[in-house]
């Protein structure tokens, strides 16, 4: 099986003839049929529709009528994205079978552009409740250990893009939820600013701090993605009316010249990093110094500020949308998202009435204290993915988050892979510009990724299956060989349990000390 090529690469090969539509997406549909059982990526594979999508790209490709650069991209959708004849859930009992009469305005977009559609991705429960075992369908797993978490709540994309299954998805970003799974995943994801991508047809959370955005395997990826999903939509209020530039121009260009801030004390005062998440910064620091940028370092406002205005706005508009469901369908929703909405119905007006106050001095503040400075550097994530059967109720809200930031301030800002920790799960750095400077975002991300070798590097599935095969024929057993991709992720799930209980013991807790009929038992 091939390798799955980047957006950009497959571009070229369908405009030389190198590779069809219909083989590209042929070899998606099987690599999802190979290791998305391990994943769980998707909630919905359109095959049908896809090759329908695929077979009809090829026709105007072949008559010289192509629509652009996407055309006959295999991409999916993050499951709150609403797609015309196709159920769309949020990943939750209370929207299973429904069935939307028409398109989130990015996916017509996106279809217009010539995407071809895989199906519908993971998400945690509206965007917000996961991981969660307790819905109709798992949660996401992480491809570089099924064992670990993806992040979220775009965790079926994060997954999908870094398994290879799409060359590209949809995401949502209400306190980081396409830069967490881009940064556990080892991909790129950009939440744009506030109001560049319509939020129309899809599911909302907080409205005055969600974003639509792309992800993909590279940061040229995403800013092919962007530059359809962008544009003014009058039936969104946050839409912002203005033009969308070419967000490729700056693309293969370095550093120089650009002024780079790094808000080192976010990452190593108000919530210290892992030292591999430290190295990653610090390399990117140089990477670009080296290139001729300016290094600066930029004091804001602590993180826990930033947190503290993101949680009390995000919980009480979270609430306000879901109330009526919360009244007379209360046990339908998850355990987790259950639990975090109760906060909303729990929260004083007056107390978001003053996060909405803070928000705006934020703003001013940091306007202030960035003047001069194109780029804001911190981390993307604390550290690798942690194993997902360890994650707490609350799933870490107790601690404040590097993204929760630019979502307060609406401002642009990117996940990128920034190298690998001690358990070979990737890190990430994350970087941020100023309102609608996207064109210098991809600027510095694409030359901090041109410069560093990660993007040569996929998780390797292949090798998960063969072992398992070995270990049970070393047993004395045997298993058809269409069960063993979906043995894996029960042998992680049994490996990261077992882990647990490995310790040294001293002679006299051995079993027999343990059940014994001489002692009564």
């Amino acid at each position: 099986m091939m390798e799955t090529p980047t957006i950009a690469q497959a571009s070229d090969m369908l405009a030389a003839h190198d590779i069809s539509p219909v083989e590209l997406t042929q070899h998606c549909l099987d690599r999802i049929a190979a290791v998305d059982s391990r994943l769980n990526a998707f909630i919905a594979v359109t095959a049908e529709r896809a090759l329908d999508d695929a077979r009809a790209a090829e026709a105007r490709i072949m008559s010289g009528t192509a629509r652009g650069k996407l055309d006959g991209i295999p991409i999916a959708h993050k499951d709150i994205y609403a797609t015309r004849g196709i159920a769309t859930t949020a990943h939750s009992t209370l929207l299973q079978g429904w069935v939307p009469t028409e398109d989130a305005v990015t996916v017509g977009k996106l279809a217009d552009a010539g995407t071809v559609m895989l199906g519908k991705l993971a998400t945690h429960e509206f965007a917000m409740g996961g991981p969660s075992f307790d819905l109709p369908w798992p949660p996401a797993r992480n491809p570089w250990n099924p064992a670990h978490f993806t992040s979220g709540s775009s965790s079926g994309t994060g997954a999908a893009v870094a398994a290879g299954l799409i060359l590209g998805g949809t995401g949502s970003d209400t306190g980081g939820s396409i830069r967490g799974p881009a940064s556990l995943c080892g991909i790129a994801g950009i939440k744009p600013t506030y109001g560049l991508c319509s939020r129309v047809g899809i599911q909302p959370l907080s409205q005055s701090l969600d974003h639509a955005g792309p992800m993909a395997w590279t940061v040229r990826d995403c800013a092919m993605l962007l530059q359809v999903m962008a544009g003014y939509d009058p039936t969104d209020p946050a839409s912002a009316n203005r033009p969308v530039p070419d967000y490729t121009t700056a693309l293969g260009k370095d550093a120089k010249g650009l002024k780079i801030g790094v808000v080192r004390h976010w990452h190593e005062t108000d919530a210290p990093v892992a030292p591999a998440v430290q190295a990653g910064i610090n390399g990117a620091l140089e990477i670009w110094k080296a290139q001729g940028a300016e290094i600066v370092e930029v004091v804001l406002p602590s993180l826990y500020e930033f947190q503290a205005v993101c949680f009390v706005i995000l919980i009480s508009e979270a609430y306000a949308i879901h109330e009526p469901w919360m009244r007379t369908r209360f046990n339908d929703y998850g355990e987790r998202l259950r639990n975090r909405l109760i906060m909303g119905g729990l929260m004083a007006s007056s107390d978001y009435v003053q996060a909405l106050r803070r928000r705006q001095e934020l703003c001013h503040i940091v306007a202030a204290a960035t003047q001069g400075v194109d780029l804001l550097v911190t981390a993307g994530a604390p550290a690798e993915a942690p194993p997902i059967d360890g994650m707490p109720l609350w799933a870490n809200m107790d601690k404040p988050g590097f993204t929760q930031p630019f979502n307060v301030l609406g401002w642009p800002a990117m996940a990128v892979c920034a190298g690998f920790g001690p358990g070979g799960l990737p890190v990430a750095i994350q970087i941020a510009a100023k309102p609608f400077q996207e064109a210098t975002l991809f600027q510095a991300a694409d030359a901090f990724e041109q410069a560093t070798p990660f993007r040569a590097t996929r998780p390797d599935l292949a090798t998960v299956a063969p072992g398992i095969a070995k270990g049970l024929a070393e047993a004395g057993l045997t298993l058809p060989a269409s069960d063993l991709p979906g043995l894996a992720d029960v042998v992680a799930d049994l490996s990261a349990t077992a882990g647990k209980l490995k310790g040294n013991r001293p002679y006299g807790h051995e079993p027999a000390a343990v059940f014994s009929l001489s002692k009564g038992a």
